[in-house]
Parts: C-alpha cells; sequence; structure tokens
C-alpha cells in the first residue's frame, strides 16, 4: 500500500487534529475541513446561541459550540493531553489544574503550530456529502460548502482516497419527552444554547438532567433564580433540598423514562414525585444525537469502533467512544488509522471484521446491554485500549491516567462542587 494516498478530515477539532498529526506523520496528503474560521471544535466559543433554542427546527442555523461563557474542563489537565504533548501550564496562560475553556483552546492552536498543521486546514468549509463514487479504485467525493455572502453559498467537490470522520457525535440536541412537552407555553431551550446566567434572574427554572452541564448550569443560575428544580433519573421517587442552595430542589423519577409527569398549558409542570411547580423556563440538559447514527447511537457497523469493514481502510471514525480517557483513546485511534492506511498495520479479512462486530452486538444482546451503549468503554476499557497499542507495537498508556479518570466520581462526592480548586491533583499523582 503506497503512502501517497489523499486523505480527508472531517473537523478540526481534538480527534482531527491529532487525526492531521497522525496522518502526516505517516507521509499522507492530508486535507482537514473545518466548519468554523478556526481550530478548537467544541472548545470554539461562539457567543451567539440557534434562533431554535431547542434546536428541532431543521433549518435553523446551527451553532456548533455548546460552551457558556465561565465553563471549566472537568478532567484534570494532566490527562487532557496527548502522550507527547501534555497539557503544560504555561507562563501567562490559565494556571489552574481545571483551567477554563479558553486555555484548552490555546492548548489546541500551540497543538496546531509546534505541528505545523495549519496549512494542511480549510477553514469556513462545511462539509455537507460524503459519497463513494468508486468502489474499486476506493474514490471519495467529498463536497463541502463556503459562504460568500449571508445568502450565498459557494459549494466545491474534491475527490479523495480515504476520508476519517472526525466531527463527534454530539451535534444534534436530543430532548426529554413528556406528555403536554409542545404545548407548555414558557421558555424552553437545549442546555447547547445556554451561555450565560443573567436571564433567568427571579425565574422558576426546571433543570432536566444529572451531567456535568446541568451541575454546572444549576450551580450558576440558583443565585439569581427565584427557584430552580432539577428532574433526574433516580432509584425511586422522592423531593430534597439540594445542599448548598436554599432554593434548589432535585425531584427523581420513578422506573418510567421520562423525567417529568407532565407539562399543563397553564405553566405548570408536574413531577414524577407528585410535586408541582408553576415554571417560567425548562432547560433540557439530556446530551445530543448523532448525526451519523444509523440505529439508537449505534454507529456502524464498525470494527473495534472505527472501520466499516465493508469499506475499511477507506472510511474511518475517529472518537466515537467514551467512558475512557478522551484524549488516549482518539490518539491510539488516529495512531492506527494513519499506520492502516500507510501500510505498516494490516487489517483482518473483511469477513472477519464483520464476525468481529457481530460477535459483539451478539454478547451486548445476551447481556441485555442496550443498544446506545455500543460504543462505551465500560469494564473493557483498559482492555480496548492495551489492543490498540498492542496492534501500533508500542507501550500502552500509563495506566495512572485511566484511575484517574475512573476516580473523578469519587473525587466529585467526596469534595463537591469545590472539586476543581479543592483536590490537590499532583498530590494524589505522586501517592
Amino acid at each position: 500500500m503506497r503512502q501517497s494516498y489523499k486523505v480527508a478530515v472531517v473537523g478540526g477539532g481534538f480527534a482531527g487534529l491529532v487525526t492531521a498529526r497522525e496522518l502526516k506523520r505517516e507521509g499522507l496528503l492530508v486535507t482537514v475541513f473545518e466548519k468554523a474560521d478556526h481550530v478548537g471544535g467544541m472548545w470554539l466559543y461562539n457567543s451567539r446561541v440557534e434562533t431554535d433554542l431547542l434546536g428541532l427546527d431543521p433549518n435553523r442555523e446551527i451553532v456548533h459550540s455548546s460552551l457558556y461563557r465561565s465553563l471549566r474542563v472537568n478532567l484534570p489537565r494532566q490527562i487532557m493531553g496527548f502522550m507527547d504533548y501534555p497539557f503544560m501550564k504555561k507562563e501567562g496562560g490559565d494556571p489552574r489544574t481545571f483551567p477554563g475553556h479558553e486555555e484548552v483552546l490555546k492548548f489546541l492552536e500551540d497543538f496546531v503550530r509546534d505541528f505545523r498543521l495549519m496549512e494542511l486546514i480549510q477553514f469556513g468549509h462545511e462539509v455537507v456529502r460524503v459519497e463513494l463514487t468508486d468502489e474499486a479504485r476506493h474514490k471519495w467525493v467529498v463536497e463541502s460548502r463556503t459562504r460568500e455572502t449571508e445568502s450565498r453559498w459557494e459549494s466545491k467537490e474534491e475527490l479523495f482516497e480515504a476520508v476519517v470522520i472526525c466531527n463527534g457525535k454530539h451535534t444534534e440536541p436530543k430532548i426529554a419527552e413528556f406528555p403536554g412537552r409542545d404545548a407548555w407555553p414558557g421558555l424552553q431551550m437545549h442546555s447547547h444554547n445556554y451561555r450565560t446566567p443573567e436571564q433567568f434572574e427571579n425565574k422558576i427554572v426546571v433543570l432536566i438532567g444529572n451531567g456535568s452541564s446541568a451541575k454546572d448550569i444549576l450551580k450558576e443560575i440558583s443565585p439569581l433564580a427565584s427557584q430552580v428544580h432539577q428532574a433526574i433519573r433516580g432509584p425511586d421517587s422522592q423531593l430534597k433540598r439540594l445542599e448548598n442552595h436554599d432554593n434548589a430542589w432535585q425531584h427523581s423519577m420513578t422506573m418510567t423514562y421520562q423525567q417529568i409527569e407532565c407539562a399543563r398549558k397553564d405553566g405548570k409542570v408536574v413531577f414524577q414525585d407528585g410535586s408541582i411547580v408553576d415554571a417560567d423556563v425548562i432547560i433540557h440538559c439530556t446530551g445530543s444525537n448523532g448525526t451519523v447514527t444509523v440505529d439508537d447511537n449505534r454507529v456502524g457497523p464498525l470494527y473495534k469502533h472505527v472501520f466499516p469493514p465493508s469499506l475499511a481502510p477507506w472510511l474511518s471514525f475517529v472518537a466515537l467512544p467514551y467512558k475512557a480517557v478522551p484524549s488516549i483513546v482518539m490518539e491510539l485511534q488516529a495512531k492506527w488509522v494513519a499506520k492502516v492506511l500507510s501500510g505498516k498495520v494490516k487489517l483482518p479479512t473483511q469477513a472477519e471484521m464483520a464476525d468481529s462486530v457481530e460477535e459483539l452486538y451478539r454478547l451486548m444482546e445476551k447481556s441485555g446491554r442496550p443498544k446506545h451503549l455500543t460504543h462505551t468503554l465500560q469494564q473493557d476499557k483498559f482492555e480496548y485500549e492495551n489492543w490498540l497499542a498492542t496492534q501500533l507495537d508500542i507501550r500502552p498508556p500509563e495506566r495512572w491516567k485511566e484511575i484517574m479518570f475512573f476516580s473523578m466520581e469519587k473525587i466529585k462526592s467526596y469534595y463537591g462542587d469545590k472539586y476543581r480548586d479543592a483536590w490537590d491533583v499532583d498530590k494524589w499523582i505522586q501517592e
């Protein structure tokens, strides 16, 4: 397999940039398509929000960023860098172990500069179509568009021999389903469109979800809001006041899927625990659906979460797995893709890859693991990273980084909302 293939990389965030570096290292001809005018992907802050705050209108102009102004990372910088390019504290930068999003963007800008990736990136190019036009010669057409004026777009097509999708699966907001949602008269929005807390002053706000964004938004709006009610999935139906928040309550659901019993036309929101509030705002902190999802958040079939067996190695995906240290997984996947395309690492046959995927699906079904968790690395997280390292004939990632990642919930529970500043990470590493 020759080493001069033209490879398109879709996305200029963490995954796209490290993938571009690895492809470049292997002597491949790389073009990165980035919709924004700057590197950073999800770490590129944009104060604008979408005209449809719930993200349901397919004709809305999509704002890619979901960052809110005050966001800080929820992982220590020690496990956010790459294996040979750590996320170090730099003079004049944000010195905190859990820095703000501006520091992450600066890290990526430095990465692009130090590895001379800028010349590979086509900014302002939104990919609208990727199509296999010649299977025998693995020719792919990538159609992208650029905005010429406010109302006019310019489209172009380019041919490549391989395409790597690195724009993630978190682009379309996922909205909570509950009776009366569409007829409820108050303001509804997705956390994707949250930026600052001022608009919630003296409002009664309902937050749906218990992820990082929900916790951060609750902490930020509760000093201004009249009341905050958080609806979560829990083991039983109960109502409790949240610690350190005099005006915030948590409502747990029972065994049903929906976190809210119903919303009424008179503005009232009814929770599973039976309580009722006359709310002004509902914020859906419920994650996103993937634009490349085939079936219930399962992208595939994909061999080892990267290669579709029938199209390998000419189409691949980097950074789909989660519940593991993101930078480690995406870097190992990027190295694997690059070395397969350069001919230094061989894939199994198409039939063998297809059998591997089917075996994974059978095991999931047998164990009762739902389809939407296909790309969630749980008990097999270390095994997956070690498997990738073995394919590359390199040392496995340092184990302490994974231990730190999976200790985060205990750390957050121990220190509470102040964990970012209270936890001495360097001391923890030394011990």
